[in-house]
């Protein structure tokens, strides 16, 4: 992945061991926690000494400290009543809130968090953030429950209706004791619902009823700019996209465009007077030329390969189509995203070029990538952000080096309040620059050495974003607008380590 190491003992569930049943935990899950240093100082608070701060650890051993204090409370109690131990373990097996468990045990978590945990005796639970930020579903029936990250996972795994498969709630935890009861419970109350923009453009896959729909809504709010780009010369275009995941959305940017077509194709044909047949011919036949330009082994995805075999890799992963691009045209390549830009800059730009058109247009179908993410899909290093090395650029070519130097004083001040009280001081550097002055730079930046077509770049608007996913407000990696204080610490910690030139990981 993004962070962390390869190797079994990476892998999940994490067990936290113990000879009693009613005390073995089980975790496995999807989640960033972004205070572990807090969480920390609160387990040696309570006399606890973590072997060290992953948040894996954490979890386990806070949730691990509230079940034992739930088993202490029922021991003595029954103690007190003079039951056996036998009798003791049974009555805890069949006691044991693990409700009240994870609410005491949660309610200083800070990040973004679909958990899922087991008890030895049987009782387990899926928990979810309080800002809905990580997507967690489940089904039910008479004799199964089951859980997952995703919607459709659960629909071709067990052949059931979308209708079937419920959400868990921002907040909320599904609880199933080993008898078979099964309750949805809310144990965090959600100050603001702030579900990740990034799942639904990306993330998640696309076989989503909802996330196709809004993949192809992102693809269609990007036709008006396409066309700009292109000065509408739909004769001389190709339209094409990389990599698959992107896929969904260049259908809905097909779609956009053969709309425009249509519309033009209904001018014709009223303003036109004595059409003939070859005219009407003509007109009709006429469609934007799409095409597979670019192909990649699916079973590569860069996007989440570790830093050091990254570039090795996108050599290798791209090959293109031959013989269908002429020396006049433009093509035009959708991307779902563009993060670092590496695969664009150290190979798809390089081999595009061999086509020998005279324009590429780059559309990416999210909006430039800005802030860091600490919430589950793990981009820390802001340094890695082609938009930040573009907005950098832009600072120091129209000569505000000292608002770097500006920032990373108030990052530093930042660092000495109450976590509550931290702001994201990094939005100040792209203030003084328009989207469309970074979309250049990055261009301008990605653009090879020696390439003979021109390139532009075109990414969505926070606007579009907003419009096909509206549901899904968790959008600071492209606004800086983070759903929780320790988000605020992490973008200010990474551009810290920009400036003092650290490649450590901001949380």
């Amino acid at each position: 992945g993004t962070h962390g190491a390869s190797g079994e003992s990476f892998c999940h569930p994490f067990l936290r061991q113990s000879n009693w049943m009613t005390r073995n935990l089980v975790i496995a899950g999807n989640f960033n926690l972004t205070n572990n240093d807090e969480l920390f100082d609160m387990l040696v608070e309570l006399g606890q000494h973590p072997s060290n701060t992953a948040d894996t650890v954490m979890v386990l051993e806070k949730i691990g400290h509230f079940l034992d204090e739930a088993n202490d409370f029922l021991f003595r109690k029954y103690r007190k009543e003079g039951l056996t131990r036998a009798e003791i373990t049974k009555r805890i097996i069949k006691e044991l809130d693990i409700y009240r468990v994870l609410k005491k045990a949660t309610r200083s978590f800070d990040g973004g968090y679909v958990m899922a945990g087991m008890i030895g005796h049987g009782d387990l639970f899926a928990l979810r953030d309080p800002g809905g930020i990580r997507p967690a579903f489940y089904y039910q029936d008479d004799e199964i429950v089951v859980i997952a990250s995703e919607r459709p996972q659960i629909q071709t795994a067990l052949n059931v209706p979308i209708g079937s498969v419920k959400e868990i709630k921002p907040g909320h935890a599904l609880l199933v004791k080993r008898t078979g009861e099964v309750k949805h419970e809310l144990v965090n109350q959600p100050d603001k619902i702030t579900q990740c923009s990034f799942e639904r453009i990306y993330f998640s896959r696309g076989t989503d009823r909802d996330i196709y729909q809004e993949r192809k809504d992102l693809g269609r709010s990007l036709v008006r700019p396409v066309l700009d780009a292109i000065d509408y010369d739909l004769e001389n275009t190709v339209f094409s996209y990389i990599p698959n995941t992107a896929e969904t959305a260049f259908f809905g940017l097909v779609e956009g465009v053969k709309d425009v077509v249509g519309e033009r194709m209904k001018f014709h044909l009223l303003q036109e007077k004595h059409l003939t047949a070859a005219r009407i011919d003509e007109l009709l036949s006429f469609q934007p030329r799409v095409e597979k330009i670019m192909t990649k082994d699916a079973k590569l995805r860069t996007f989440i390969t570790a830093d050091a075999d990254r570039e090795e890799l996108v050599a290798q992963v791209y090959d293109v189509t031959y013989g269908v691009i002429k020396p006049s045209d433009t093509l035009v390549v959708l991307d779902d995203s563009i993060v670092r830009g590496t695969t664009l800059r150290t190979s798809i730009l390089r081999i595009l070029d061999r086509l020998g058109m005279k324009k590429v247009v780059i559309v990416s179908s999210a909006p430039q990538i800005r802030y860091p993410d600490c919430y589950g899909i793990d981009m820390s290093k802001m340094k890695d952000f082609i938009a930040f090395e573009a907005a950098v650029a832009l600072a120091r070519e129209t000569g505000r080096d000292t608002m770097l130097d500006q920032i990373y004083e108030a990052c530093k001040a930042d660092e000495k309040k109450p976590r509550a009280e931290a702001k994201n001081q990094v939005v100040r550097l792209f203030e003084p620059f328009t989207p469309q002055q970074v979309s250049d730079k990055i261009a301008e930046i990605l653009t090879p050495v020696g390439m003979k077509a021109e390139v532009q770049i075109i990414y969505q608007s926070i606007e579009g974003l907003r419009e096909a996913c509206p549901a899904h407000t968790g959008d600071w990696y492209f606004t800086g607008n983070y759903p929780t204080p320790g988000g605020h610490r992490v973008v200010n910690r990474s551009f810290i380590n920009f400036m003092e030139k650290s490649d450590a990981r901001a949380y």
